[in-house]
């Protein structure tokens, strides 16, 4: 009979995910109901290349680590599948009609959207945080976004159509400032399991592989015509062309030996996608394409290389993923381009004249407001009651899986309210 601790962390988890599916079925019944739209053989192929990007693509990216690649594949698949409900509601919401939010493949896509926030900010603390940290992180989170995104969108109206600012950034900078609050001193140096292999590198370039081909969809999904999805798809597509051949360049240059590093490969190749993603549907030719995914990849492979110890040893943000690097500089950088070029030619979406006032705007009001959110997130996340893996037990599935390598039963120990209490599991 197992111990009183680990029935207790069964059910923890057990009721809060069933509590949250019901109240989910009950707010859809309440508020929601279809729309009557003909979109759906135009956007039904977008939503497909979207929904593997946030299923498969993240998920893999996440698989680097030798023994947390259940966790990276399978909690990325509950954060999604719950945060696409929730995201519903929440970007619904600021868009009811008649007291009822309604629901097509549009609005399907924008949910996957909103969960893509909270798997970046996933990718900060990856391994470090338990499965019910991680739904009530993405209650927190996708609310906040859908906050920021109608504060970009409708307030400001500002132009993100690829979400460089309200998605990548937005997601990164929440996820540091989370594991800044969750600052684990024992973890300063390297943790035992906070490595890789060569299969589970492999299973992370897939991930990379499915993002790298589906981003040109990712960016050009929601644009308002036609004319502007076709320049979405052909900016992204340059974009990140050049961001992988950067990559490969820098990352033998900054090798003493000269040799490529995949963990630059699986990340800073997707840094141009990222980038291009706000002026992805403007007029600004291939070349700028290239010359943005170029840059972003320069700023990628830096980041990685000096940036993310620096982060580590000096200001104690302990970037798991690296999503500074491949979410946050780029969205920035996506940001700033997308300054730069509406103020070189002027830009209107709907009738909206685009400025570079409010493309500041927005950039500035992202970052802040995903700093404060993610801080607020993590002091709720710290609570002791919600219980986390000790220093010792982090990135290690055998803490929240049954792992058939193992056989043999060890004890893992957790740091929540009874720090002597000990959950004792057979593999």
């Amino acid at each position: 009979m197992p111990p009183a601790h680990d029935t207790n962390m069964r059910f923890k988890f057990s009721i809060l995910a069933l509590f949250l599916e019901v109240i989910m079925i009950v707010l859809s019944g309440i508020f929601v109901e279809y729309k009557d739209s003909d979109t759906h053989k135009k956007l039904y192929p977008i939503f497909q290349d979207v929904h593997v990007m946030i299923f498969v693509g993240f998920g893999f990216l996440m698989t680097f680590l030798k023994k947390y690649g259940f966790s990276s594949v399978g909690i990325n698949m509950l954060i999604a599948a719950f945060g696409l409900q929730w995201g519903t509601l929440m970007q619904g919401f600021w868009h009811m009609t008649e007291q009822k939010i309604q629901v097509d493949i549009k609005s399907m896509i924008n949910a996957d959207f909103s969960t893509a926030t909270a798997l970046i900010s996933f990718g900060a603390v990856l391994g470090k945080t338990s499965p019910v940290q991680m739904l009530i992180l993405t209650i927190l989170e996708i609310t906040i976004f859908a906050c920021n995104e109608h504060l970009v969108t409708e307030v400001l109206q500002a132009t993100d159509v690829g979400a460089s600012m309200t998605i990548h950034a937005f997601g990164a900078y929440f996820g540091l400032a989370v594991t800044l609050v969750l600052y684990r001193p024992g973890l300063k140096t390297k943790h035992k399991n906070e490595e890789s292999t060569y299969h589970s590198e492999l299973f992370a370039m897939i991930g990379t592989l499915f993002l790298w081909v589906f981003w040109p969809s990712f960016n050009s999904a929601i644009a308002v015509e036609q004319i502007y999805q076709e320049k979405a798809i052909i900016n992204t597509y340059y974009s990140l062309a050049a961001s992988t051949v950067v990559t490969f360049a820098l990352s033998s240059l900054v090798d003493q030996r000269g040799k490529f590093s995949m963990v630059l490969i699986q990340n800073a190749t997707l840094a141009g996608g990222v980038a291009v993603g706000t002026c992805a549907d403007m007029s600004i030719g291939s070349y700028a394409a290239m010359c943005i995914g170029s840059i972003a990849g320069i700023i990628s492979v830096l980041g990685f290389r000096f940036l993310t110890p620096l982060l580590a040893s000096k200001l104690k943000i302990q970037d798991t993923c690296g999503v500074h690097n491949l979410h946050g500089l780029p969205g920035i950088l996506g940001g700033i381009a997308g300054i730069v070029a509406t103020a070189m030619r002027h830009q209107s979406r709907q009738g909206i004249y685009l400025t570079p006032g409010r493309q500041a705007a927005a950039l500035g009001s992202t970052i802040g407001i995903a700093l404060v959110g993610g801080a607020l997130t993590g002091a709720i996340l710290k609570l002791p009651f919600l219980g986390q893996a000790s220093d010792q037990n982090c990135f290690d599935d055998s803490v929240y899986w049954e792992v058939p390598e193992e056989e043999k039963p060890h004890e893992i120990h957790f740091n929540n309210y009874d720090e002597h209490s000990r959950l004792e599991t057979t593999m």
